[in-house]
């Protein structure tokens, strides 16, 4: 039977390994419903509807503005910036709606993992883990909120004149105008509510970023600390083997039916991650060339604000790239290292039947799960680099 006082501690740790996902989640109503509750399940649609027309409300006329409007390129680049930036937030918002099944099964897989543990030793290794992918998201939020605020702070906090017909009055910029013929944000008291919402709006789709770039590193070193949990098994499969073969063909059992279970945790994040993946690596390395962009601009103006919110916004998004290549090689790595180890144990010690057994593990970490962008390429540091040189390139033409 179940150890109750195991499955208590298992549900704290797996609560605290994915409390910063939660919070990020939980506000825009992307967080899936563990437990089927009568107001979760009327709230939660009311979250996201809300969510979803604020979103609309600022990126809709935007879009309009920059098809119809601006007819000056140099602006018309000023405004696909931000414009860029919550179309990718929207889509990353969607694609973790539509995923809400998958990513409930993972936290409900995670959670089964962390009460199935016994040894104090193999919950000391999954909370390192689980600290460092709660690192990861504590960077990931600081980054990617502080990065995208402050360039709409910047944009926002300083006023200009405009006049229309006789009257000449201030009003304050916004980092995504809207389409006049629908609203002139330009006059009070609409100009204030409309940077109210694109704040809003802004906090919104950089929660489904952070939140979708956090979830990956959180599922990501729980899949680490597993597989450094296999390679402890590994290590000790070939003890006691001279006293009774049975022990070893027992552990052997485990190790198999462990490495299963890691690989289909694996299998099921790809299934999620790959297209949120392709967005935010397209996406960032566009915005990354066109932030680039702001930044000579800034460098020409002496705008030093502007310079250094732009840079940090451009950090924030090489930073995005990074961690999901990051994440990406070290999964592969760690589920390489699985038949290393398996054939690097003392396996002529077992007994001959029990040994072969070892090649189906060798074999099986060959064929490696391999996180992918939209199944295009590998999430690779051979992948950030090119992300890089690609962004570096475009500031050389400039």
């Amino acid at each position: 039977m179940t150890n109750p006082k195991h499955v208590a501690s298992g549900k704290l740790d797996n609560d605290y390994s994915l409390q910063l996902n939660r919070w990020f989640l939980k506000p825009i109503g992307a967080w899936p419903c563990i437990v089927s509750r009568t107001t979760w399940t009327i709230f939660l649609p009311l979250q996201i509807v809300i969510s979803w027309i604020i979103v609309a409300i600022i990126t809709v006329p935007c879009l309009l503005h920059v098809l119809f409007e601006v007819k000056d390129i140099q602006t018309r680049l000023h405004v696909i910036g931000p414009l860029l930036h919550r179309l990718i937030g929207w889509v990353n918002y969607w694609t973790l709606l539509n995923c809400s099944d998958d990513i409930r099964n993972c936290i409900l897989h995670m959670e089964t993992d962390w009460k199935t543990m016994r040894r104090t030793e193999d919950r000391e290794v999954m909370l390192q883990y689980a600290k460092f992918g709660r690192f990861l998201a504590i960077v990931c939020g600081l980054i990617m909120h502080g990065g995208t605020l402050l360039f709409s702070i910047v944009k926002s906090i300083k006023t200009i004149t405009v006049t229309i017909g006789n009257e000449t009055f201030l009003t304050h910029p916004m980092t995504c105008p809207s389409y006049s013929k629908i609203i002139d944000t330009r006059l009070s008291p609409v100009n204030e509510i409309a940077i109210v919402m694109q704040f809003t709006s802004t906090l919104i789709v950089s929660s489904a970023t952070v939140g979708a770039c956090s979830l990956t590193a959180v599922f990501a070193m729980h899949a680490c600390g597993q597989l450094n949990l296999l390679y402890s098994q590994l290590n000790k499969l070939v003890e006691d083997q001279e006293k009774e073969n049975y022990i070893a063909e027992r552990r052997l059992a485990s190790i198999v039916s462990h490495h299963l279970r890691v690989l289909s945790f694996i299998s099921r994040v790809e299934s999620i991650i790959h297209k949120i993946a392709l967005v935010e690596l397209v996406g960032s390395t566009i915005a990354m060339c066109l932030v680039g962009y702001y930044i000579i601009l800034d460098l020409n103006a002496l705008n030093k604000a502007k310079l250094i919110s732009d840079f940090i916004v451009y950090v924030s998004l090489a930073f995005n790239s990074f961690i999901f290549c990051y994440i990406g090689e070290t999964l592969t790595e760690q589920c390489k290292r699985v038949g290393e180890i398996a054939y690097m144990t003392n396996w002529y010690k077992l007994h001959h039947k029990t040994a072969l057994n070892l090649v189906l593990i060798i074999a099986q970490s060959n064929n490696v799960i391999k996180l992918t962008a939209g199944k295009l390429f590998q999430l690779s540091m051979t992948t950030f680099g090119d992300i890089i040189k690609s962004s570096v390139i475009y500031l050389n033409m400039l």
